[in-house]
């Protein structure tokens, strides 16, 4: 059964930072995807970012410089950085897991199979 789970989010003021975590279990694929999307009240979820099992990434225009994320292997962690926060970076934050072969994009929805529970990040002007 693969899990998910996400933390480290909170609320921070604009031009912090946080470090979200996702813990993954579960996961069989040989050659994977792992991401970071977001949603905001109203709005569609949307990609942030994505590394693959290769250690390749890819960032939406909007945290490219800003966002970083890896993984840690030996513990089946996802990480994603985030500097220099703005308020529109508030959203609910999800991780998620998906084959590596093409099926939408890195940064599509329909990429991913697996999905966290998501956590909050809050940033105030």
């Amino acid at each position: 059964q693969v899990q998910l789970v996400e933390s480290g989010g909170g609320s921070v003021q604009a031009g912090g930072s946080l470090r979200l975590s996702c813990a993954a279990s579960g996961l069989t694929y040989r050659r994977y995807l792992l991401g970071w999307f977001r949603q905001a009240p109203g709005k569609e979820r949307e990609g942030v970012a994505s590394i693959d099992s290769d250690g390749s990434t890819s960032y939406a225009d909007s945290v490219k410089g800003r966002f970083t994320i890896s993984k840690d292997n030996a513990k089946n962690t996802l990480a994603l950085q985030m500097n220099s926060l703005k308020p529109e970076d508030t959203a609910m934050y999800y991780c998620a897991a998906g084959p590596w072969f093409w099926r939408g994009g890195v940064l599509n929805t329909a990429q991913y199979d697996y999905w966290g529970q998501g956590t909050q990040v809050t940033v105030s002007s």
